[in-house]
């Protein structure tokens, strides 16, 4: 997967921040979708890796329960972690004990579930 995530940070639309970051998503059939950060002048037009990947794969056709992990590295020493408007999208997408990767780009990972990452969840139970 570090091999992966390396290759695709190179895609990344970073020109601002000099921030690269890839995610893979993995469905539970097994198929793959990329994502990339993609960052504009409008700062909020901004997409993060995560998303990218996530919304790549429903745009493919799959649903919420089809997700089985996420794989995230960023172009630093340091581990990533996905942003907050990225964790809400997990939430919503990905079963609670789902796994998160998260890595940095010597291949140092540090693993996390979406209960853990996203403690208090908010969701269609919310909106009711």
């Amino acid at each position: 997967m570090i091999e992966k995530l390396l290759y695709f940070q190179r895609n990344s639309y970073s020109p601002y921040s000099n921030y690269q970051v890839s995610a893979v998503v993995v469905m539970k059939d097994g198929t793959e979708f990329y994502g990339v950060n993609v960052e504009n002048a409008s700062y909020g037009a901004t997409i993060c890796a995560e998303r990218n990947a996530i919304l790549s794969a429903i745009t493919a056709g799959y649903k919420k329960g089809d997700f089985f992990e996420l794989h995230v590295m960023v172009s630093s020493g340091k581990i990533g972690m996905p942003c907050f408007l990225c964790r809400q999208v997990i939430s919503e997408f990905f079963d609670q004990n789902s796994k998160v990767y998260c890595y940095n780009t010597s291949g140092k990972v540090e693993t996390y579930t979406v209960a853990e990452l996203c403690p208090y969840p908010f969701g269609e139970e919310d909106l009711k």
